[in-house]
């Protein structure tokens, strides 16, 4: 199983970044998909999740501002961030989980992640 992220890089406060997830070797409609982030000062944390059934679930901190969706002919995932902050700053992380539907991020969420992505990083300057 492979998850390749892209679409990372810096922008100024307010823009706008799209990051993509491709995803090989298995059946992207079989599992959750999901976007973490992750900083050195903080563990790693739920961003936003495509439950089973079509649900999506969001951290608070993204609510109205991030947009998870997915094309499963293309076992793509993708992430649209608008009017990002500096504290948006981070490593973002693709995810695969079997374990939902997920309706609220915890801190043990991460845990139940079947396959992670290496990761692409989003710098949001102020």
């Amino acid at each position: 199983v492979q998850l390749v992220e892209t679409g990372g890089g810096s922008v100024q406060s307010g823009e706008s970044v799209r990051l993509s997830c491709v995803g090989s070797g298995y059946t992207h409609k079989n599992y959750c998909m999901a976007w973490f982030r992750q900083t050195k000062e903080k563990e790693r944390e739920g961003v936003a999740i495509i439950n089973n059934d079509g649900t999506t679930t969001y951290a608070d901190s993204v609510k109205g501002r991030f947009t998870i969706s997915q094309d499963n002919a293309k076992n793509t995932l993708y992430l649209q961030m608008n009017s990002l902050k500096a504290e948006d700053t981070a490593m973002y992380y693709c995810a695969a989980m079997t374990f939902c539907p997920i309706v609220r991020f915890t801190p043990n969420t991460a845990a139940f992640v079947a396959y992670w992505g290496q990761g692409t990083q989003v710098t949001v300057s102020s």
